[in-house]
């Protein structure tokens, strides 16, 4: 016979089962009623991080585009610094190629004034004076030194000032290039979405990098470049001006003086070949009074020759009569004729002795004389010679280098110069 198997265990009773049913029913709404006020504040937080993550990102690419914007103004300006500071220095190379030509041109100036110098220390005896001439050369060869220093000193200036100009260049180069690459990063970031292909997580991101500066710091480094370049090439424009001026100051003292110089050079050739002329004058008349004379004394030998002879007859006819015999040796009219007559004869020969000893010294004294003129007009003439030598030269001073073609020969010019004469620029 079959009997009723009971499960062994707790049994619980109907109201408790009751009551699970109504539990789980309760726990079931609750549960919903939590799913529910999540899932509400779950979409409510995405729409607000969505929207926030939108507005940050569109609020950072507006920034990023205000910061391109900044940058790439500053790279306009500084670019135009560059090419203002590139067209700057390429007029002060030009100026100062301009001053060093000048200088280089003085050069000549002085070899030319220091060569006419030496050619007058050619002169001789009483012709070596300190005249107007010399005295102009020296002043001349003093102003062509000032000159000589002060285009120097700006030479000297103009190349500090381009090598400021171009350490400033290189300031602003670097500064326009660091923008440049800065535009091309930020672009870079601005082109970035969620699409991009090369958008990955970065270790520590949020990290400020070493050498990192403020805003402030970076405008004002900018600012600073731009400044500086701007002052620099005020520097600049003023110093060209400047460099031109001492150019046409140097060049209008240098043309005073050189005019100065040629002028008492020509009024010394004019004074040199009036004193010849009139050496010449001298000389023609020494000759034709040493001629004249030299025919005085021919003369005033013959006279003498004759009256010597003169002598002779009347010595021999009062010789002759002291032989006369006995009473007829007597003074008569005739003896005191004679005796008058040598008497008067030696007079004269002794008076006509005497001229010609006189004579003879003042022919003397006119040889000496003309000797004496002749070396003049050799001193004159060389001198004359030296200082048209040079006014030749001074020409190299208005006429071109390779069309200068002297009047003297080049080799002979400075033969007659002393070879070991220390010229003394006093």
């Amino acid at each position: 016979m079959a009997s009723l198997s009971v499960k062994p265990g707790q049994r619980f009773t109907l109201p408790d089962w009751q009551n699970n049913s109504l539990l789980i029913s309760a726990d079931a709404e609750q549960q919903r009623y939590t799913s529910h006020h999540i899932r509400q504040e779950g979409r409510a937080l995405r729409n607000e991080t969505g929207n926030q993550a939108r507005w940050d990102e569109h609020n950072n690419r507006t920034r990023l585009n205000d910061r391109i914007t900044s940058v790439d103004r500053w790279r306009e300006v500084l670019a135009r610094c560059l090419t203002d500071i590139d067209l700057e220095i390429d007029a002060l190379t030009k100026v100062k190629e301009a001053a060093e030509n000048a200088l280089q041109a003085k050069n000549l100036c002085l070899d030319v004034a220091i060569e006419c110098l030496t050619f007058r220390e050619s002169r001789r005896d009483i012709d070596v004076v300190r005249d107007p001439v010399e005295e102009e050369l020296h002043r001349e060869v003093k102003v062509i030194e000032k000159t000589k220093r002060e285009l120097q000193q700006r030479v000297d200036e103009a190349f500090k000032q381009l090598c400021l100009l171009k350490e400033t260049r290189q300031q602003l180069s670097c500064d326009h290039r660091h923008k440049v690459e800065t535009l091309e990063l930020d672009r870079q970031c601005l082109s970035f979405n969620v699409t991009s292909g090369n958008i990955s997580f970065k270790v520590n991101p949020t990290r400020i990098p070493d050498g990192t500066t403020a805003l402030r710091e970076w405008e004002l480094n900018s600012q600073c470049n731009k400044e500086r370049a701007e002052t620099e090439m005020r520097a600049s424009v003023e110093l060209r001006g400047a460099i031109m001026l001492t150019i046409a100051q140097t060049n209008n003292e240098l043309d005073a003086q050189r005019i100065a110089t040629e002028f008492a050079l020509r009024k010394r050739i004019r004074d040199m070949e009036g004193a010849l002329s009139e050496l010449k004058w001298q000389e023609q008349n020494t000759l034709e009074e040493i001629a004249e004379m030299e025919e005085e004394i021919r003369q005033l030998e013959e006279h003498l020759r004759k009256r010597t002879l003169d002598l002779k007859v009347a010595h021999t006819r009062l010789e002759t009569r002291t032989y006369r015999p006995h009473i007829e040796l007597c003074r008569d009219q005739a003896q005191f004729g004679l005796t008058d007559e040598v008497q008067q004869l030696e007079g004269t020969i002794r008076a006509l002795q005497q001229k010609r000893t006189e004579s003879q010294d003042a022919l003397d004294a006119l040889y000496r004389q003309l000797h004496r003129i002749q070396t003049d007009i050799g001193y004159k003439t060389n001198s004359l010679q030296l200082d048209n030598k040079c006014m030749d030269t001074r020409r190299k001073l208005v006429v071109p280098v390779e069309k200068f073609d002297p009047e003297v020969d080049a080799v002979n010019r400075t033969r007659n110069l002393p070879r070991n004469s220390q010229l003394e620029l006093a």
